[in-house]
């Protein structure tokens, strides 16, 4: 597999683990699409109008978003995307397009997912970095 395409598998594989029904999400995926010490970024404008940011383990990513994934339908879908490598490390920019359902024809949110990656010798390519925004 090229290395390409096995980043593109990565990014489909983060896609599909945070994407479903209201419900559990399968978190033991996480490893098999993160290196252990990620760190995972969401981003957004204060009250204030200010930029802020929360940065998380996978760990905290999973405690911070399962109780809204528990109780709501989710699904991020990639609308376009780049990948730059150079040896190995990679960065990705995902566009996406968030729904509560596949069916809806309008989107409940857009953004950018910027999001790098390490090719660890033992495991592939693995996310090291991911930080996002919604449009405005």
């Amino acid at each position: 597999m090229s290395d390409e395409a096995a980043i593109g598998a990565v990014i489909d594989a983060m896609y599909a683990m945070i994407s479903g029904p209201a419900g559990p999400r399968d978190w033991s995926r996480q490893l098999d699409i993160f290196l252990p010490e990620a760190r995972q970024v969401r981003t957004w404008i204060d009250q204030d109008g200010r930029a802020t940011k929360k940065s998380m383990t996978l760990d905290e990513y999973r405690a911070d978003t399962t109780p809204f994934f528990a109780a709501n339908p989710f699904f991020e879908v990639e609308t376009d995307r780049r990948i730059d490598c150079f040896g190995n490390v990679a960065h990705v920019w995902s566009h996406y397009e968030a729904r509560h359902s596949l069916d809806d024809a309008l989107p409940e949110r857009r953004g950018v997912n910027s999001i790098q990656l390490f090719k660890d010798s033992h495991h592939g390519w693995r996310i090291i970095h991911m930080i996002w925004d919604n449009e405005r």
